[in-house]
C-alpha cells in the first residue's frame, strides 16, 4: 500500500524520531525530559516497546492480552539506536503490508480501526520528537505537515486527556499561536 498518505505520515514522523534518536549523545541518556517520569532512555524506550507492538497486533492479529508483558521493562538492551531502528523498521514494514490498514487491531482500550492506531502511533511519535528535542538540545521545531496531522487526530479528543492520568493538565494557549503551540499546550507542554 505505498503511496498511501497515512503511511507516507508514518515514515515521516518514524523519521523525525528516528533522527533524534540518532542525535543523542552518549551523556544524554539521563536527561530529564517533559515528560517528567521519564529521562531520555526512558522516553526512547516508551517509544521503542509501541513500535515493537505493531508487527503483533497489526500483521499477526494478536490481541493486548496475548502479547502480554513482552514489551515491558527495558527493551533498549546494550545498544538502544539499534534497537530503535530495528523496531521502527517493524512498525513501518507492519503498517504498509498489503491490506494492513483494512484491518482491525485489539488495543487495551477495544478493538480500533488500523488506520486510527497508525494515526495514534503517528502522533506519539511527532510528540514525543519534540519532547526529546527539548531534552538533547536538538531542533524543537517540528514539520508543519506532521504537527497538522497530530493536531488534527488530537483535537477531537483532547479533553479527556488530562482525565486518562497519561498527560498534563492543558495548557492555555497564548492569542495568535501557531499550530506546534497549540498541539503541544494542548497536551499538556509548554513550548
Amino acid at each position: 500500500m505505498s503511496g498511501s498518505p497515512l503511511l507516507d505520515r508514518h515514515k515521516q514522523a518514524l523519521d523525525l524520531f528516528s533522527s533524534r534518536v540518532h542525535a543523542i549523545r552518549d551523556d544524554q541518556w539521563d536527561a530529564p525530559t517533559p515528560c517528567t517520569e521519564w529521562p531520555v532512555r526512558a522516553l526512547v524506550n516508551h517509544l521503542t516497546g509501541e513500535q515493537l507492538w505493531v508487527p503483533d497486533l497489526v500483521r499477526d492479529g494478536r490481541t493486548v492480552a496475548e502479547v502480554g508483558d513482552a514489551y515491558e521493562g527495558d527493551v533498549l538492551g546494550d545498544d538502544p539506536v539499534a534497537t530503535w531502528d530495528r523496531a521502527a523498521a517493524g512498525a513501518r514494514a507492519a503498517f504498509a503490508e498489503d491490506g494492513a490498514l483494512d484491518r482491525t487491531v485489539s488495543l487495551s482500550s477495544g478493538d480500533t480501526a488500523a488506520t486510527a492506531y497508525c494515526s495514534q502511533m503517528i502522533t506519539d511519535a511527532v510528540v514525543h520528537a519534540w519532547d526529546l528535542s527539548r531534552a538533547i538540545g536538538a531542533d524543537e521545531r517540528l514539520p508543519q505537515p506532521l504537527v497538522d496531522f497530530a493536531l488534527q487526530e488530537v483535537t477531537p479528543y483532547a479533553d479527556s486527556l488530562a482525565s486518562s492520568g497519561l498527560f498534563a493538565d492543558p495548557v492555555p494557549s497564548p492569542p495568535g499561536a501557531d499550530a506546534q503551540t497549540k498541539l503541544l499546550n494542548m497536551l499538556g507542554r509548554r513550548p
